[in-house]
């Protein structure tokens, strides 16, 4: 399926619990940066949840996966914009119980931020991995690893694998609250991240945790930001969690 936001089009797909319920609750799940739907990870919080009766709606937003726009003119801005429209549309629908929203590192910080602008839509929250530093960074100078002059942005940054940036990336997740974001939204919230992450490291969950009013931080040892090495305690992670949640059994 497809959503038609803004004039670009959004990849997506829509599957549904075993169950066969006339209802059930729906997570919205997103990839990060330079990532995509059909990651190992992402599949794998697919899978977990719907085994718990849960409809999943997988995106991609905008410059990512096979949906519209460039990755160089891609940022937070129209991330979140595009995921709060997703979110008023799929609450209107009549098999959607109540909605959750989970995405990984930029796409954590993504549906935090989204979270905090549709907080009474939003029952639960699972960052993983959540990049949620991305706009203290953008406004000391470091991107990722990829340093620049805050106080004046080049027209384009060198970023991972190759790619490359538009200096508006800065601008926009420059003028971003993350912390005012968190502290505005009091729903439940679980937190997964690997001690050995390079990419964010785990102390910016630990301090984000702490934030939040309603948060459960799991520890993944001596794993990467992408679970590669303990894939299964994430998802067991997200499935206890869930289950406790939603008051059924793991």
């Amino acid at each position: 399926m497809f959503f038609d936001i803004d004039g670009v089009r959004l990849n997506a797909k829509l599957e549904f619990p075993d169950n066969e319920a006339e209802q059930s609750p729906l997570l919205i799940l997103v990839h990060g940066f330079t990532g995509h739907m059909e990651e190992r990870h992402i599949l794998a919080v697919a899978d977990t949840v719907r085994s718990l009766g849960f409809a999943v709606l997988r995106v991609e937003l905008y410059g990512h996966g096979h949906s519209g726009g460039s990755f160089f003119d891609h940022d937070l801005g129209k991330w979140v914009s595009e995921l709060t429209q997703i979110i008023d549309r799929m609450q209107k629908l009549d098999f959607v119980s109540e909605l959750w929203l989970c995405g990984h590192s930029q796409g954590g910080l993504a549906v935090m931020l989204a979270a905090a602008e549709r907080k009474e839509a939003v029952k639960g929250l699972i960052p993983l991995s959540p990049g949620w530093t991305i706009p203290a960074g953008a406004r000391l100078g470091n991107l990722l690893g990829a340093p620049f002059d805050p106080a004046n942005v080049p027209a384009a940054i060198p970023v991972k694998e190759g790619l490359t940036l538009s200096g508006n990336y800065i601008r926009v997740a420059q003028t971003i609250d993350a912390e005012a974001a968190i502290r505005a939204y009091s729903g439940p919230v679980l937190i997964v991240h690997g001690t050995a992450d390079e990419t964010i490291p785990f102390a910016c969950s630990e301090q984000a945790a702490a934030l939040y009013r309603n948060c459960t931080l799991v520890p993944v040892e001596g794993d990467t930001h992408c679970f590669d090495r303990h894939l299964e305690e994430m998802t067991a992670a997200v499935r206890a969690w869930l289950a406790e949640q939603t008051r059924s059994k793991p």
